[in-house]
């Protein structure tokens, strides 16, 4: 299994959308559009998948690899209380601790700041345009 599939009336990929763009997702659903809860969900189960290096498509030592960018981002504490679970697949387990600790809007920001970090570490790797990589294991 590569990733979670979600077409929504077979237009817009909802999942990559949602989850490059936080701001588009909504609380509750609706005809096309991501919920908050959906794109946290696949995020954090993406991430317990990929960084645990036991996913033969996922390159290997990808958790090792997987940094967050520099600078100051909402959702960056989430993030880095993502990480260190996800490397051991527990990062969705970890979902209602991590929502007490940091707060919804929080999680929702750092889950979509690991998974976006674990792809420019993974599409660095492979040499691979990171839209195409994203395209291609999001699904």
């Amino acid at each position: 299994m590569r990733g979670r599939s979600a077409f929504v009336s077979g237009v817009v990929d909802a999942p990559l959308v949602a989850v490059a763009t936080p701001g588009a997702a909504v609380a509750v659903a609706t005809a096309g559009a991501a919920t908050v809860s959906g794109c946290i969900g696949i995020a954090l189960g993406l991430l317990d998948q990929w960084l645990t290096g036991h996913d033969a498509d996922v390159p290997a030592g990808l958790a090792r690899l997987t940094r967050l960018p520099a600078g100051h981002w909402t959702g960056e504490h989430a993030a880095t209380d993502i990480l260190t679970p996800a490397r051991k697949g527990r990062a969705f387990a970890s979902l209602d601790a991590l929502i007490a600790r940091q707060g919804g809007q929080h999680v929702l920001y750092g889950s979509a700041l690991a998974l976006a970090a674990a792809l420019q570490a993974w599409s660095r790797h492979a040499g691979t345009p990171l839209i195409d990589l994203a395209r291609t294991i999001i699904r």
